[in-house]
């Protein structure tokens, strides 16, 4: 019998983009269940019923939710093709730290940045530069965090490249002219069809994020 695979999901959703990737990296079939997070499913109640929240990744029935815990998950139950965690324990460590590290600051300050005005926005900017000085110096002179290959933090951390250029619009500042290695970082990942048929075209997220803004 084969595993029947859910993703339920809301297309801006950069934590969405990091299922979405890893399902594409690694070539498993599954079904998209587009959200309307005004009008939540029942199925997204009954499978995420702590948080109410997507992405929820739904396995033969069993929902796996948070975007880091679903991507280990699916990492570990479809290990044999394009594995993103490394198999030395130490290296998975360190990858699950950076991981973290995206989740807790980038995609916070990304979000203060579109969000905010003035002195709140400038400290966002700054801090949103500052964590990819840190990312930098992690990626070194290898193509990816995860050497040679694509690996758990790329796919952790691609969605908010998706969305670099949505923070530039709002922020008023260059990113590109600040860190060009990590911009050629996400050109390459870019380059992966996992990874450019997963994101959004940048367009269409800063015209919906001024549409919310508007409504909000």
């Amino acid at each position: 019998m084969a595993d029947e695979v859910v993703l339920l999901d809301f297309w801006p959703s950069l934590f969405g983009m990091r299922l979405r990737i890893a399902l594409a990296e690694k070539g498993i079939k599954h079904e998209y269940k587009e959200e309307d997070l005004k009008n939540k499913s029942p199925l997204l109640l009954k499978s995420n019923p702590v948080h109410k929240k997507i992405p929820v990744l739904i396995h033969n029935g069993k929902p796996v939710s948070e975007s880091l815990i679903a991507l280990q998950y699916i990492d570990e139950t479809w290990n044999d093709n394009a594995p993103l965690l490394p198999s030395d324990p130490y290296l998975r460590s360190q990858a699950r730290f950076w991981a973290e590290f995206v989740d807790k600051k980038v995609a916070d300050f990304g979000r203060k940045v579109c969000m905010t005005k003035g002195e709140e926005q400038e400290a966002a900017k700054n801090g949103l530069l500052d964590c990819i000085e840190l990312l930098e110096g992690e990626l070194g002179e290898k193509p990816y965090f995860g050497g040679e290959t694509l690996g758990f933090v790329d796919v952790t951390l691609v969605p908010s490249y998706g969305w670099l250029s949505v923070y530039e619009k709002f922020g008023n500042f260059s990113i590109e002219a600040e860190h060009p290695v990590f911009i050629a970082w996400g050109k390459r990942c870019m380059q992966k069809k996992s990874v450019s048929k997963s994101l959004p075209d940048q367009q269409k997220l800063y015209d919906f994020v001024v549409q919310f803004m508007e409504k909000a």
